[in-house]
């Protein structure tokens, strides 16, 4: 843009400059030497004043003359326009126009500029009265019409330069200008104060061009009236109305629910999914060891997982399971939780379905063996975090090497072979909003028509704009820009293929441009943008947000913001990978089931981590590790109960010291439960039971050398007693007492 800009201005300088020589040749023809010499002196005296100035009001220069009053009041008219800023180009026009009118002849370009002269020539005497001070309105109307003329002339520039260019379907046609959304052409600009002018001139214009540009604002009135009846039942409809964009950061659901750590990572793998779990585990563990199973409950389970997190904060994910549980250079709390050969049986024979059903369920659903888990977990993500206002879509790769009828192959990826996953998740936190497992074609067996638009469109349900989802190629189209824009109020960034049938072809072509160099295409909602980051080489990016005009970095490589806005917000999934892969659980296995599961626990422990992080942003602030020390806690906590049920030691010193650290400090939290008659409301039963005091007092059975503290008072003689001196009834026999 900035080099049309400068060409048009050199081409201005030499009309300017041809309309200066054809004006002195005129003046020489109708005055003699001596007054045409006086005058042209004059005249390039002002010329030179109105360059150097350009807000200096001029005056007639030879009042006395009449024979010369209509010339001197139109070269007034015409430094006048150049001072408010029209064309020279449209000046010497009229100067040829004069010529013409004398028998030299024109094209169609000096007719026009012929009328013109004459318009300005009919309205000199009125703009030299309005400079001599006789006319004030007069003049006022004169003004106008030269600001209708300036604009009818800028329009006219806007239409030469502007460049039209369809797609290669022919289905879209691209301007090489930039659309403004008050102005819906460049021959149909909405003035209020000249409207019933602007009208006309729409009449006189071309009819056919008129037709397509109105039919382009019914359409757009039409999308707007519909995004308009969409709100209106957004508004009246609850379940929509929960829908609707709110502050970025933690639901209200999900801010009144965080406790502690536990309570964060419990809000995605809920009591629902660890029953799922647990029950499915016990059936497999009954038909594989039979009488010999013990079963499975929900402290087992929760240890099981604790150990997972831990092993993949300490960087053990890799490491034998036999040197974790080594009496010597193993971790402690590992023999502390459970047994080694515990561990092992769980991770042969977790389940998360019933296996006799499952291959009638499989028939229909690839991912049967953990539907019922998969499907619980996801829908906790949305509703537990509100993203901001850009929303990264991209594809995951759990790493995976057996068999599995959907593994992936991906050389661009690290592990190159896994099972693939679609991913929305917000662009500045890298919180997984939603996710979909990706099962390989159909049952049909061929192949998804349409795909990547069908994810994002999948991904995105239930986000609402205003926002911006930022994609790579292989979900980027113009249809889908197109819907998400309508039906969600959603914007889309993102790279384009060069096989797309929306492209115009002089977007593709790189012969001849220069490096850094960047192409725009328009429509009213998409803009296109072709950059050429290297030599013979371009990439294009299709944008919804960015509409308006066309702005490059003032920089050497000179990039489109839309390629900014591009490279902040592309890495939202990556980031969420490289995270998830720094501390994570996952352990070799050859069933892709418990790949899956291994995945879940990953992306829940971030996304706590991520609710934790801003529900209580004075937690470690500014420490680096902070993340790691969240995981460690956690596993902890999850491991804690466990241990603390536990009837024998570990053989290991360091093993057996933590059992007993934790066994007492839970035996102190339970001598304060302890004496709580849950029988207060029956009214047949003395409140013999004892009861919990407000103070905190020494045993009065125990011998005061033991100093027992206690806060449990008889309830009948109200004296302290402590856990060794009560005795728990129940209510019969305090019946009989």
């Amino acid at each position: 843009m900035a080099r049309c800009v400068t060409l048009n201005l050199e081409l201005h300088r030499v009309i300017a400059h041809v309309a200066q020589e054809d004006r002195d040749k005129h003046d020489d023809g109708e005055r003699d030497r001596h007054d045409a010499d006086e005058h042209d002196h004059d005249h390039d005296h002002d010329h030179d004043a109105g360059e150097d100035e350009g807000d200096e009001n001029r005056e007639g220069e030879d009042d006395d003359d009449a024979d010369d009053d209509d010339d001197d009041d139109g070269e007034q008219d015409d430094e006048r326009g150049e001072e408010q800023g029209a064309n020279v180009a449209q000046a010497g026009g009229w100067q040829r126009g004069d010529e013409d009118r004398e028998g030299d002849g024109g094209d169609d370009d000096g007719e026009q500029d012929e009328e013109r002269g004459e318009e300005r020539g009919a309205n000199a005497p009125q703009e030299g009265g309005r400079q001599r001070g006789d006319d004030d309105n007069e003049g006022h109307d004169d003004e106008e019409q030269d600001v209708e003329q300036d604009d009818e002339d800028e329009e006219d520039e806007e239409e030469e330069e502007s460049e039209r260019f369809a797609s290669r379907d022919g289905e879209i046609e691209w301007s090489s200008t930039t659309y403004h959304p008050h102005r819906p052409g460049p021959r149909r600009r909405r003035r209020a104060e000249y409207e019933e002018d602007e009208e006309q001139q729409l009449d006189d214009g071309d009819d056919g061009n008129d037709q397509d540009q109105d039919q382009d604002q019914d359409q757009r009135d039409r999308d707007q009236d519909e995004r308009h009846d969409q709100d209106e039942r957004q508004q009246q409809d609850p379940a929509r109305r929960a829908t609707a964009p709110q502050s970025p950061g933690p639901t209200e659901y999900a801010a009144t629910r965080v406790r502690d750590i536990l309570s964060a990572f419990e809000l995605f793998v809920t009591r629902h999914i660890q029953e799922i779990v647990v029950t499915a585990t016990n059936i497999e563990g009954l038909r594989k060891c039979g009488n010999g199973w013990k079963l499975m409950d929900a402290t087992d389970l929760r240890g099981y997982i604790g150990l997972l997190l831990l092993a993949g904060v300490y960087r053990s994910r890799n490491e034998a399971l036999e040197s974790l549980w080594h009496e010597e250079s193993g971790r402690a709390i590992f023999r502390a939780t459970m047994p080694l050969k515990r561990f092992h049986a769980f991770s042969r024979l977790l389940r998360f379905d019933d296996r006799e059903t499952r291959a009638a369920r499989r028939a229909a659903d690839k991912l049967a063996a953990i539907r019922d888990v998969w499907d619980a977990w996801v829908r906790r993500l949305p509703r537990l975090y509100n993203p901001g206002p850009d929303v990264t879509v991209d594809e995951q790769l759990v790493p995976f090497r057996g068999r599995c009828s959907f593994r992936q192959y991906m050389p661009s990826k690290p592990a190159r072979y896994g099972l693939k996953s679609w991913v929305a998740c917000d662009a500045a936190s890298s919180y997984a909003w939603n996710m979909q497992m990706y099962t390989g074609k159909s049952a049909s067996g061929g192949p998804e028509r349409n795909l990547g638009a069908r994810v994002v469109l999948d991904v995105t349900k239930g986000l609402r704009g205003p926002r911006n989802v930022t994609c790579d190629n292989f979900f980027t189209s113009y249809e889908l820009a197109r819907r998400l824009l309508i039906e969600r109020r959603l914007t889309v960034v993102g790279t384009m293929r060069k096989n797309k049938p929306e492209l115009p072809r002089a977007l593709l072509n790189t012969k001849g441009r220069a490096l850094f160099s960047s192409r725009f295409a328009f429509t009213p909602t998409v803009t296109l943008v072709s950059y050429v980051p290297k030599r013979h080489k371009n990439v294009l990016l299709l944008s919804t947000l960015h509409t308006g005009k066309a702005r490059v970095r003032a920089t050497r490589d000179a990039k489109p913001d839309i390629i900014l806005h591009y490279n902040s917000t592309k890495g939202g999934v990556d980031n969420l990978d490289k995270l998830v892969g720094t501390y994570s659980c996952r352990r070799k296995t050859t069933r892709w089931p418990l790949a899956v599961f291994h995945n879940i626990l990953d992306v829940s422990a971030y996304n706590a981590f991520v609710l934790w992080r801003e529900l209580r942003p004075q937690w470690m602030r500014g420490k680096l590790y902070r993340r790691r020390v969240f995981l460690e806690q956690l596993g902890r906590a999850l491991v804690t109960p466990l241990i603390e049920r536990r009837s024998r030691l570990p053989r290991t010193e360091a093993s057996a010291a933590l059992v007993k650290a934790l066994t007492s400090r839970a035996a102190a939290a339970r001598e304060h439960r302890e004496g709580v008659d849950d029988d207060d409301n029956d009214d047949d039963v003395e409140p013999t039971a004892p009861r919990v005091a407000s103070k905190r007092k020494r045993c009065q059975l125990c011998p005061k050398t033991k100093d027992r503290k206690t806060y449990t008072a008889c309830g009948a003689c109200k004296r302290y007693i402590c856990g060794r001196c009560t005795r728990l009834n129940c209510a019969e026999c305090v019946r009989g007492l």
